[in-house]
């Protein structure tokens, strides 16, 4: 499958993930996303010239096409504005990979149910859309600053341990740097098994 067609299923994948975070907010009380021109889903309002083009383009290369990753520039929220508390940011980061959890159960009940009626090359496509999302759900739920789920480990966190949270926060470069280079054959576990359980494999 071509590159071109890979960056674009990422594309509108991270764009609906950023998106949602938007919706979310902007149910909580918080309008920034919406003054922002974020409150869509049209993709160029999302994009990021390295997160989505370079990057995923110099890993597929890099890597013979195998791995393919990147990321949509992040919708912006004021905390203060959210209506429900220390969990208002939690329930505004959940969105973005509950956005593509759900996007990779739809088209991969299509594959389940009428897989026997679908060409190769629609199903490879299906299989192509199930697994980026699934792959940008479980990454972005690692609990590492700036990703998803380091607002619930925050959140979770007592106030005794927030050191933890500095921590983090002050290695998080770092952090994401080691996962991005040593850590892919851990999170692909997860994302494999997932996908293959969507699409009836």
């Amino acid at each position: 499958m071509s590159v071109i067609l890979q960056i674009m299923v990422l594309i509108l994948s991270a764009t609906l993930h950023e998106a949602s975070h938007g919706y979310v907010a902007y149910a909580l009380g918080d309008p920034t996303a919406k003054y922002e021109g974020r409150l869509t889903l049209n993709p160029i309002k999302h994009l990021d010239l390295f997160g989505s083009i370079i990057l995923p383009a110099l890993m597929y290369l890099s890597s013979g096409g195998s791995v393919i990753f990147g990321w949509a520039k992040p919708v912006p929220y004021n905390p203060d504005n959210l209506k429900a508390g220390k969990w208002g940011p939690v329930y505004v980061a959940l969105a973005g990979p509950a956005s593509n959890l759900l996007l990779a159960f739809v088209f991969g009940m299509v594959v389940r149910f009428a897989g026997s009626t679908l060409s190769v090359s629609f199903i490879s496509l299906v299989g192509l859309i199930v697994f980026i999302n699934v792959l940008l759900a479980v990454f972005n739920l690692l609990p590492v600053p700036p990703l998803d789920g380091s607002k619930l480990l925050f959140a979770l966190l007592p106030a005794s341990a927030r050191n933890i949270e500095e921590f983090f926060h002050r290695y998080q470069l770092f952090i994401l740097l080691f996962i991005l280079f040593f850590g892919w054959r851990i999170i692909a576990y997860p994302v494999n098994i997932l996908s293959s359980l969507l699409l009836g494999l």
